[in-house]
């Protein structure tokens, strides 16, 4: 045996053996409790996905997106000569159709390959005079006050945040609207949320964890107390012997509480629609979506 090839055993053992000593489960917000969005070789896989038709596991399909883009439209008021802020726009699948329509949009997110993408679809398109793509972590992101018509924050990406950081950032959406404007956020329904404990493998030699051969073992947990489920993924690279753990937390709120926290942020009428109000999603039923009015 190689020199090489004994060291890529001895990785292997050391992170079975990390495997097999880790805690019984993980707690909140550990790891980041978040995806590594601004990885750039991640932010290029989950791109793949972003923009992959087939499946919702990233971004809703075309079809979907359309009706989406519809409702939200008229439900925020947005119209030709309008700004619109889209908070973790991801390839800009939203903001780019928006602009189609005369409406200036701003779209802010943590994947450098998204943002990448959403810059160059917008000037294929010929709408790159109507759109600007910041990368930046919206934690960290604080948008100019009451320059905003309407803002969307879609496909549940509040709630990969704590509850303090989730607040803080509903504030700084409620100061960047107008008076009167309107803000979106979609959110799983609390009560519909998969509340079992589970486990899961697989492998694989392409996807959101490489290119190369890879096991993935995951673990979900649903802690009744905080009300959130946290997902631990421990993925060992098997050519390499390096074992990555990332975990994924997914706050989730009742909707009395997320009507409080949008009036502590500022915001003057919360008006909530169950099951995308009837949108022909295909997982409708498993959202709620909160429209709230500055």
């Amino acid at each position: 045996m190689s020199e090489q090839s004994e060291d890529i055993a001895k990785r292997l053992q050391a992170a079975l053996w990390r495997i097999y000593r880790r805690p019984e489960r993980p707690f909140p917000w550990t790891h980041s409790g978040n995806l590594p969005w601004n990885d750039p070789a991640f932010s290029e896989r989950m791109l793949r996905e972003h923009l992959d038709d087939s499946h919702g596991a990233a971004s809703r399909n075309t079809a979907e997106r359309t009706h989406q883009l519809r409702w939200l439209m008229e439900k925020l008021a947005i119209a030709p000569g309008k700004h619109v802020l889209d908070v973790t726009c991801g390839p800009g699948l939203y903001a780019v159709p928006l602009a189609q329509q005369g409406i200036t949009v701003t779209g802010v997110d943590f994947s450098p390959a998204a943002i990448a993408y959403a810059r160059d679809l917008a000037k294929v398109e010929g709408v790159a005079d109507l759109c600007q793509f910041i990368e930046a972590d919206i934690r960290d992101y604080a948008p100019e006050t009451a320059v905003y018509d309407a803002a969307l924050f879609l496909y549940g990406q509040l709630a990969v945040f704590p509850r303090h950081q989730a607040q803080t950032i509903l504030t700084h959406l409620a100061r960047a609207l107008k008076p009167g404007g309107r803000l979106c956020v979609e959110l799983l329904n609390q009560e519909k949320v998969d509340k079992t404990n589970s486990n899961w493998w697989f492998t694989d030699n392409t996807g959101l964890w490489g290119d190369t051969p890879f096991l993935h073992l995951g673990e979900r947990f649903w802690l009744e107390t905080e009300k959130i489920s946290v997902e631990r993924y421990l993925i060992l690279h098997l050519e390499s012997g390096q074992l990555d753990e990332i975990h994924l937390c997914d706050q989730t709120y009742a909707v009395s509480e997320m009507e409080a926290m949008m009036y502590q942020a500022g915001f003057q009428k919360v008006t909530v629609y169950p099951a995308w109000d009837g949108l022909p999603l295909y997982d409708a039923d498993e959202w709620i979506v909160y429209v709230a009015t500055r």
